[in-house]
């Protein structure tokens, strides 16, 4: 039972395609670094038929732009209000009169029914932006004449993780900006 376990864990494991997380950066299996950004979203519906369209057209610009790929990802899940309730019940059992007793009580009973209606979602929006690396086919008969080695020390990997890492942070600069000009505010996530 323990090894079916442990194939089951190595088979997750192979599905995800993701080496390691290092200095705030998803590194794949196939060497392709990742960032990724937590953006704001802007109430469309609000704005004036003129600011729609200059969004849009400022949107529109900044994916044409852009020469490389980018993901947009929208998490939508049903916001949790439970938190929130046992807060309210709290404050109902602090209270010494019996008019905001009421009062509370029944806005606990107002805030129930209002969710269970309305189906209030909370939403994220992430921004991924990715950097392949140029492949370079080197064969170490080469590269020993070259470099005078055979295989890349710990500290030239490093570096060549930091120059491709200043490359994704430059394109996540880009899009940073491009979705400023649109409203849009983004932070990046470690």
């Amino acid at each position: 039972a323990d090894q079916a376990q442990k194939e089951k864990t190595k088979a997750a494991q192979d599905f995800v395609p993701i080496k390691e997380v290092r200095g705030g950066v998803i590194i794949l299996k196939d060497g392709t670094l990742v960032g990724s950004m937590l953006a704001s979203s802007v109430n469309f519906a609000l704005k004036s038929g003129p600011e729609q369209e200059a969004i849009l057209a400022q949107f529109q610009a900044f994916l044409n732009s852009l020469d490389f790929t980018v993901q947009f990802f929208v998490q939508s899940r049903r916001l949790d209000i439970r938190p929130y309730i046992a807060l309210l019940e709290e404050r109902l059992k602090a209270q010494n009169e019996d008019l905001m007793k009421i009062q509370v009580s029944e806005y606990i009973d107002f805030i129930k029914n209002f969710t269970q209606r309305a189906n209030i979602m909370s939403k994220h929006f992430f921004v991924i932006v990715p950097y392949s690396p140029p492949i370079v086919d080197i064969t170490k008969e080469v590269q020993t004449r070259i470099f005078g080695k055979a295989s890349l020390s710990a500290r030239d990997k490093n570096i060549g993780f930091e120059e491709q890492r200043t490359q994704l942070e430059q394109r996540m600069g880009v899009v940073e900006q491009g979705l400023v000009r649109c409203g849009v505010r983004t932070a990046p996530l470690g």
